[in-house]
């Protein structure tokens, strides 16, 4: 996670640590986790309203073109779990608090910034889309970063000051000033570089009275890295407010208490048991989550599941049909249900119906109808590029999807801070039936996250939905976007309880007025910005913080 202040003091003697490099024909590792943060707040996104995973996916598309363009061959290594030592789980904490305090800066108009919940794993479905080769690491990734870059002689583009003090054989590469989006040609040739600057250890070394090399990881220490404890200065404003909202991630409890389950369900040996042993105890686990102004722990149970599903290692020995069992009693949706949905939208469905059983959550009609409306673009996109000879001709997929386009990009948006509540909370639901489904070897498919959810268009959509449009109007120019539409609408409001099917009061009315069929939903906010568990004891950390919709809201609280 970097050195305190050493990237800063480096920048500012660019000139002298720093030597100009004309990137081409070479392989170069990629500190994956600095790249999709870079690219996410470096690329003029729109965040605010839970992500534009789309939007996304064209940054990252254009990025890795451009170092195939310079015959420049990637290789991303992605950081994986923390140390089993929790060595810096302090750390975790106090950054967690930080991203508490950013999120609601941004709440109410400051600056600062907070990534989207599924960033990471749009990002690895876009590597795999492009066949960028990739690899995660079972901890930190620094170290496996720099043994790789040794071992082909390349260089290393990051934006972490860990490697500053890193001997690296072809040098290290700031992100900041790695100008993929201005490549030159070479003067006479028809080929092309990326502008970069290259980090020289050498000149580190020089500036400090020629300090030895081996003595790096101690100046690193004296500088304060995340493996030292010491005082982390106060950055909160005097104002972390009125944040009364409940964590978005309790709507997805059941679940991760499914995952528990399945990760701590092995079966001990026998001939560790004695024979007066008393029975095991549930394991303990806890949960690190804002509440209010601060993080606090809770203990969460494990769900006990069926004795075969005892033995993690064998659990991809179950059928397929086992497997599809225990995702969807989790998810609480019956089969048949899905049976008319494509494959590729099952999970997202199975999800949402999931969500609109919860009653801590508050969504209505136009949230469950921008929400579907938004699932289409996936679909229309791949209607327009591989077009079916047996479909209807005269365009239409194509002009619902410029339609869409349209929304999404339209000027002077609202924020409503309900709606971003709502949609986190959906994103909260994925998220964690991913990882379920990705743990039972996915017995649904995995969805192209790149273009399920654009948090601009599910907006946009709402609000027209409140005011003019409605879903026919929209769908009516592409009958097979309609009929899938359909399809999800009747499977999601099929698991809604009863009480969620006729709003009361004024709302009743509003909507007969406007002839549209009375419904209603869910709320709740949050994202998991750090997962942390470690086994000792059979105890687990997940450090979850607020997202920037439940600091939204508690600000307008105030």
């Amino acid at each position: 996670m970097g050195i305190r202040g050493l990237m800063s003091f480096v920048e500012d003697h660019i000139n002298e640590f720093f030597t100009d490099l004309k990137l081409r024909d070479t392989k170069i590792i990629i500190d994956g986790y600095a790249l999709f943060h870079r690219l996410c707040f470096s690329s003029n996104l729109e965040l605010r309203y839970g992500g534009d995973y789309d939007s996304f996916t064209d940054v990252v598309e254009k990025f890795f073109e451009s170092l195939f363009a310079c015959k420049i061959c990637p290789y991303v290594v992605l950081d994986g779990g923390c140390d089993i030592s929790d060595k810096k789980l302090n750390t975790l904490k106090d950054r967690a608090r930080e991203k508490i305090q950013m999120a609601h800066s941004l709440s109410v108009g400051g600056g600062g910034y907070v990534c989207p919940l599924l960033i990471r794993e749009v990002f690895i479905q876009v590597l795999i889309k492009l066949r960028v080769r990739f690899v995660q690491c079972f901890s930190e990734a620094d170290r496996d970063i720099m043994t790789l870059a040794n071992h082909w002689n390349c260089p290393v583009l990051s934006s972490d000051s860990d490697f500053c003090i890193f001997d690296l054989k072809s040098g290290f590469c700031p992100l900041n000033s790695f100008q993929w989006r201005n490549m030159n040609t070479i003067k006479g040739t028809r080929d092309c570089y990326i502008p970069a600057k290259c980090f020289s250890l050498d000149a580190l070394c020089c500036h400090f009275g020629n300090m030895n090399k081996v003595l790096l990881p101690l100046f690193a220490v004296l500088c304060g890295n995340d493996h030292v404890n010491l005082p982390v200065v106060e950055t909160f404003l005097s104002k972390v407010e009125n944040m009364q909202r409940p964590n978005a991630h309790r709507i997805s409890l059941p679940i991760r208490q499914v995952i528990y389950g399945l990760l701590v369900n092995t079966p001990p040996h026998p001939g560790n048991v004695a024979w007066d042993a008393l029975p095991p105890q549930p394991p303990a686990f806890s949960e690190v989550e804002r509440i209010n102004k601060n993080i606090k722990t809770s203990i969460v149970g494990a769900v006990e599941l069926p004795k075969d599903h005892s033995d993690l290692s064998k659990l991809t020995e179950l059928s397929l049909a086992r497997r599809q069992i225990l995702l969807l009693e989790t998810l609480k949706v019956k089969q048949s249900i899905l049976d008319p949905i494509p494959a590729a939208l099952k999970l997202p469905i199975a999800v949402s119906c999931y969500w609109v059983q919860h009653t801590e959550a508050k969504a209505k009609l136009h949230h469950l109808q921008a929400l579907l409306l938004g699932m289409l673009m996936g679909p229309l996109h791949a209607m327009i590029i591989s077009p079916d000879e047996e479909a209807p001709q005269g365009g239409g997929a194509e002009m619902l999807y410029e339609e869409l386009q349209r929304v999404k990009a339209q000027p002077g948006l609202r924020l409503d801070l309900d709606t971003a509540h709502v949609f986190c909370q959906w994103q909260c639901c994925l998220q964690m039936g991913l990882y379920l489904n990705q743990l039972l070897s996915t017995p649904l498919p995995e969805p192209d996250l790149t273009r399920l959810y654009s948090g601009s268009l599910v907006h946009g959509l709402c609000q027209q939905l409140l005011t003019s449009a409605s879903v026919e109007s929209l769908l009516h120019v592409c009958p097979e976007a309609q009929q899938l539409y359909e399809h999800m609408f009747s499977a999601t409001r099929s698991c809604a309880p009863a009480e969620l099917v006729l709003p009361k009061g004024k709302t009743k009315k509003r909507r007969q007025k406007k002839r549209r069929t009375p419904w209603s939903e869910n709320r709740v906010g949050t994202t998991l910005n750090a997962r942390s568990w470690h086994e000792g004891g059979n105890r687990f950390e997940l450090l979850m913080v607020g997202t920037l919709e439940e600091h939204m809201e508690a600000a307008e609280l105030e």
